[in-house]
């Protein structure tokens, strides 16, 4: 059993900020030359993705549960016990 569940958007902004460091990481180096206004498109482009990639696995978390606890409560009765009301 995992010890945290996946969470996809997380995935997807760290590879863009990743890609961002590698970059600028090889300009530093000398190995290419990487202009500064790079940054901002990379990071907001892979800000923007991640969000929405999060919303849908919110989208997808949000109906799986509820599949799983109305697939739980079939066949069970309702309780009678709390039916009648306390004067």
């Amino acid at each position: 059993m995992p010890r945290h569940e996946f969470r996809p958007g997380r995935v997807v902004a760290g590879l863009a900020l990743i890609a961002t460091a590698v970059l600028f990481a090889g300009d530093a180096a000398g190995r290419w030359n990487t202009p500064s206004p790079v940054a901002v498109p990379l990071i907001c482009g892979g800000l923007g993705i991640a969000s929405l990639v999060s919303w849908v696995d919110y989208g997808f978390r949000r109906r799986r549960l509820a599949r799983k606890a109305s697939a739980e409560s079939r066949g069970v009765p309702a309780s009678t016990s709390g039916s009648h009301a306390i004067k």
